[in-house]
């Protein structure tokens, strides 16, 4: 039996405390933040029944680190790894031999290259399965939408960052056209000479979200913003957008306002075996009958975790995605590895919500677009 952890955090602290303390829905913002600051770190759910399609068996536990996204971003990056050290060294007790860097404790301080420096464990951001799901679920998504991603003008929203920069090589051959969205356009530059160079065609690049996104078809957007940057004016009608961030790029009003633009959550991943999460005490001993929610359906997790599952089935006990970047070739290998443990891009969702058929034949109908 192959053993893994993964470390979450809050992204909503009122909403995430609440639900074990009911009291804070009644305090304080900056009250709230100190007190999530002084908790400890804990398991919180126990991972059984990952299966390889090789025959590997694999179980796992999700660490909470009591931290927020501001938290994460904001507090002196030492404070950030004291108390990611504490995660890890709860995984190695619980004997995990990796452990993965769930949403902002992916990007806080230098992307887990100190953090591995710390731990016996091997760490990895899980981003480069993140940018392979990513590309393949914008890819797929322009085709429900009935825009051929060789005839779409693809926008990167944080193409500098690590996703953004590798998700824009990996679509540079396919895309008619494409536009680099950054907070600086002089670190686009580069980028957008590579994208060039792998085939890119008419590629552009702006600080402005607005203008970027003004007549874009599809869009992956993958920052590192603590609040939503995408709102309702900035999409073009019969727009697909990618969502690979956590917290959410795109504002909730969009999905209340636009019947006729396609939202998906990038890395949603359909996991081999018949995956379950439980809830586990403080000691990581399971609550039976309790099962933990992480907002995925059943036998789905987010591409990140799958990669640290991957790794681990694979035993390949190394850090695999550390820093700030993510080459085409470790995406590339994380396709090998997923083809072979049997892991694959599962039905789309958006914010909280399945993806049907009829929900794409509905944004198609709005956007005026022919259903097949």
């Amino acid at each position: 039996m192959e053993r893994f952890a993964f470390i979450i955090h809050p992204i909503d602290v009122r909403k995430d405390l609440s639900r074990k303390f009911p009291v804070a829905k009644y305090l304080p913002d900056a009250l709230l933040a100190e007190l999530l600051r002084k908790l400890p770190p804990q398991p919180v759910a126990h991972l059984t029944g990952i299966r390889s399609a090789t025959g590997v068996e694999l179980e796992g536990w999700f660490i909470f680190c009591p931290l927020s996204p501001p938290q994460l971003l904001n507090l002196p990056p030492e404070q950030v790894y004291e108390k990611l050290q504490r995660c890890c060294e709860l995984a190695e007790g619980l004997g995990a031999k990796i452990i993965g860097l769930g949403a902002l404790t992916s990007v806080a301080g230098d992307g887990g290259i100190t953090l591995a420096t710390r731990t016996k464990l091997a760490v990895t951001t899980g981003n480069s399965y993140t940018v392979a799901t990513a590309v393949e679920g914008a890819m797929r998504g322009a085709e429900l939408m009935g825009t051929p991603i060789s005839m779409a003008h693809v926008a990167i929203v944080g193409a500098s960052g690590s996703i953004g920069h590798t998700s824009a090589l990996l679509l540079a051959p396919h895309a008619a056209k494409m536009t680099l969205i950054g907070r600086d356009t002089t670190r686009l530059e580069p980028v957008a000479r590579e994208v060039t160079e792998r085939g890119g065609k008419c590629v552009t690049v702006t600080s402005s979200v607005e203008d970027g996104l003004r007549d874009a078809d599809v869009i992956v957007t993958v920052t590192s913003a603590a609040d939503a940057i995408i709102e309702p004016q900035h999409l073009k009608r019969g727009a697909v957008v990618c969502d690979v961030a956590r917290p959410r790029d795109v504002s909730t009003r969009v999905a209340k306002e636009r019947d006729d633009v396609l939202v998906i959550e990038g890395g949603c991943v359909a996991i081999p075996g018949e995956f379950v999460a439980t809830k586990t005490t403080k000691q990581g001993v399971d609550r039976p009958g309790e099962p933990f929610s992480f907002g995925f359906p059943p036998g789905t997790a987010y591409a990140c975790m799958s990669e640290t599952m991957m790794l681990a089935l694979d035993g390949r006990y190394e850090s695999f995605t550390l820093g700030k970047t993510v080459s085409v070739a470790q995406a590339e290998e994380m396709w090998r590895l997923a083809e072979k443990h049997g892991f694959k891009l599962a039905g789309f969702r958006s914010f909280e919500e399945a993806v049907t058929q009829e929900t794409i034949a509905r944004v198609r109908l709005a956007a005026g677009r022919k259903l097949d």
